[in-house]
């Protein structure tokens, strides 16, 4: 039996390969019914949207790397804080950019969940970000 530690990192990097994939079905068994993401302007997506942004073409990722992870456990709740680092496209606009991001992750039926990711740029104002030059 593996770690804790090597379980949310091994759902980390199934989820970063689903994300790239644009796999909303697999995507969609990686996190809990009341999953949230907080995205890196502050906007909050619940599941649906979450999902939703692969199915309408949105968002295209072509690169995810998730790295430097560190896990702490809390009975069933993990905190895995790492960096985030994607090229991607919304709606044909750039979105690349360098994240601190968290992963709160539950344990259900003995597997481990993503109940929310929140994503914070790291180094500065995003080329994406309302008002940015």
């Amino acid at each position: 039996m593996s770690s804790v530690e090597e379980q949310v990192k091994a759902v980390g990097r199934r989820w970063a390969d689903a994300e790239v994939r644009g796999d909303a079905d697999a995507l969609g068994a990686l996190v809990t019914e009341g999953f949230r993401l907080v995205g890196p302007v502050g906007f909050v997506l619940e599941r649906p949207q979450w999902l939703a942004r692969y199915g309408t073409g949105d968002l295209v990722t072509k690169t995810l790397d998730w790295r430097e992870v560190e896990v702490r456990e809390f009975g069933d709740t993990a905190i895995a804080i790492g960096v985030h680092e994607q090229t991607a496209s919304f709606k044909g606009a750039p979105a690349d950019g360098t994240f601190r991001a968290t992963h709160v992750l539950v344990r259900e039926g003995g597997e481990w969940r993503l109940a929310g990711i929140h994503l914070s740029a790291i180094g500065g104002p995003l080329p994406f970000t309302p008002g940015a030059a």
